[in-house]
């Protein structure tokens, strides 16, 4: 990347620097504010959620809670609108004693933090599977060294919170940062799988909505994101919906959940109407697997957060090695993954409708990589922190 195009990028970096500096001087730093922040949505999602809920049980009258919650826009006006919405960060950041992030967060890598304060990062994706970050320099998904030499991604994090200890070193790697700094408290938003009385509310809410699936044994089709950041706005589906159909017959329902960055519908065969339905709305990611019997992906994280149901997983992808040269996994892919892989629809189906699962392998991917499977990682994570 050249330097004539690095540099808006060096000019909003050194613009917000200096905002943040000014509000260093002219404004104290609250002890008792906490500011959540993410890019990745206009409403509070995900782990923010549950620590915000753990904060306010546990400490409602101690604190005061702020939100940064803008989702990116791309489009020249968007970028325009984000950099006003960065001067605001850069306020929060000098003030705020506890600033949560979920995700990559630019004005974090502005600044030199305020001694004192603390950047806690709550990564969006549990496990370590797909490489990010440093692990992804110079490769087309991630950042050049060019970049990097500007702008010092993931770099003033006081604490990363992830989902066990075998994966510390990964993160840091991911994140050029100490390993004593990553911390295996747990993924927060993964206590809502051993909340039960909200399974039956989500499962009674789905079947109101889809009555016609009551009976059925449900898959559910969760591929990863494969755009860089916010730019993929499409997914082909490898799965050739007709053929899977014809193997599973009536028993079964497909339930197709995409990436909400991608906002072009799936095609489906007017034949596999019946069958294949696409949830964009009503229901999260986590509710539906809830709902399902059995997962399908490629090289998506929720196999972390499905582990932890004890339900069987398949593999589904026909780009392995295309994805590896492009991306890569930090470990070997097909010794890894706790479940078969198929890059054919028919025995994909023989293998769903045969239903030899091999439960023991699910069950140690769950031990391996989650420290604590509890529902109490928001309660660990905020008696850590806040002390």
């Amino acid at each position: 990347m050249s330097f004539l195009k690095l540099l808006p990028t060096i000019t909003v970096k050194q613009f917000i620097r200096m905002i943040f500096f000014l509000c260093s001087i002219l404004f104290p730093l609250k002890m008792n504010k906490v500011t959540f922040a993410s890019y990745r949505a206009d409403k509070l999602t995900g782990n923010l959620a549950y620590v915000y809920k753990e904060i306010q049980r546990t400490r409602k009258h101690q604190y005061d809670m702020y939100f940064l919650l803008k989702k990116f826009d791309s489009s020249f006006a968007g970028k325009l609108d984000y950099v006003l919405h960065m001067i605001k960060a850069s306020y929060h950041l000098a003030t705020s004693k506890y600033f949560f992030i979920d995700d990559y967060y630019f004005p974090v890598y502005c600044i030199k933090p305020r001694k004192g304060s603390e950047i806690i990062q709550l990564w969006h994706a549990a496990g370590a599977f797909k490489k990010f970050g440093y692990s992804t320099i110079d490769n087309s998904f991630g950042p050049s060294r060019n970049y990097l030499e500007h702008v010092k991604i993931h770099s003033n994090y006081s604490k990363v919170a992830v989902s066990s200890s075998e994966v510390i070193p990964f993160y840091a790697e991911a994140f050029d940062m100490d390993e004593e700094k990553v911390m295996p408290w747990g993924i927060p938003r993964t206590d809502y799988f051993f909340m039960k009385e909200k399974h039956a509310k989500v499962k009674e809410r789905f079947y109101e909505k889809y009555p016609q699936l009551k009976n059925k044994k449900l898959l559910l089709y969760a591929p990863t994101f494969r755009g860089k950041s916010h730019y993929q706005d499409q997914f082909e589906c490898p799965i050739h919906f007709e053929a899977l159909q014809k193997v599973l017959g009536d028993e079964y329902a497909l339930l197709v959940h995409l990436h909400p960055y991608i906002t072009t519908p799936v095609t489906i065969e007017p034949s596999a109407e019946q069958f294949v339905f696409e949830i964009k709305q009503n229901f999260t990611i986590n509710e539906l697997m809830i709902i399902s019997d059995l997962l399908i992906t490629d090289y998506s994280s929720v196999i972390f957060e499905y582990s932890l149901l004890g339900r069987p997983i398949a593999f589904f992808a026909t780009d392995l090695e295309e994805y590896k040269s492009e991306r890569n996994f930090y470990y070997d892919y097909q010794s890894f993954i706790p479940g078969p892989f198929f890059n054919e629809t028919v025995a994909l189906g023989n293998w769903i409708k045969q239903g030899e699962y091999d439960y023991q392998k699910i069950n140690a991917f769950r031990d391996r990589f989650f420290d604590y499977a509890d529902g109490k990682a928001a309660e660990r994570l905020v008696n850590a922190i806040m002390k």
